[in-house]
């Protein structure tokens, strides 16, 4: 058996306030027998190493290998006041935003943000469309959103026709959405109200803050 199971028996055992009889009790097996573990005098079955691992609440792996007398991620919930959320290069169509794989970095916002179930991602700009206000390889963080009306006359983030998501300022008027960048060497694109049922067109995030690297 790997070479932490007893320290990390023993460790989480005391943490959790169970005595070897209560613990034993739990997974089927007698005092003497967790002693004898925590002493290394015994080696467990793997079942027996699955029935510790699901007494204490940690994952096998953990429990036979790694020292957990030491790993204060796993044992404190350190308060922060800040949450980190993943930098996407791109957005894959298709995929829930919160199930994107391409993340390509972390970075912290305000907790206080993400109050009442909020989620924000970050999306890396690649381009100069949207110049001068955002440039490439700005960061901007988006609040994950699809509604319309709180989208209009806001940059956001919006998935067409099932690509890539572009990023654009949001017009709506009744008849028709507009897509316009802010520089002026690119057009504006235009959908009616039967392209963005059809097509579709969908607002996936709705921009919060900018973030610049200076070189």
């Amino acid at each position: 058996m790997a070479e932490y199971f007893s320290t990390n028996l023993k460790h989480l055992r005391e943490q959790k306030g169970l005595s070897q009889n209560k613990l034993g009790a739990m997974i089927g097996v007698n005092q003497t027998t967790i002693a004898r573990w925590e002493d290394d005098n015994r080696v467990p079955t793997i079942d027996n190493a699955i029935d510790v691992a699901y007494a204490l609440n940690v994952s096998l792996t953990d429990l036979l290998g790694k020292d957990l007398r030491f790993d204060n991620a796993q044992m404190v919930d350190i308060e922060t006041n800040t949450v980190r959320i993943p930098v996407l290069g791109v957005i894959k169509a298709g995929i829930p935003i919160e199930a994107q794989q391409n993340i390509i970095d972390y970075i912290e916002i305000p907790k206080q943000w993400t109050l009442g179930g909020k989620y924000f991602y970050g999306l890396k700009v690649s381009g100069d469309s949207m110049s001068p206000k955002y440039n490439d390889n700005d960061i901007v963080i988006f609040e994950q959103n699809n509604d319309y009306n709180l989208a209009n006359n806001k940059d956001c983030a919006v998935m067409v026709n099932g690509n890539d998501a572009t990023f654009k300022k949001v017009k709506i008027t009744e008849n028709a959405l507009y897509l316009q960048p802010y520089n002026i060497n690119y057009d504006t694109t235009d959908y009616s109200k039967e392209q963005i049922e059809n097509l579709p067109v969908r607002i996936i995030g709705i921009a919060r803050e900018k973030r610049t690297k200076i070189n």
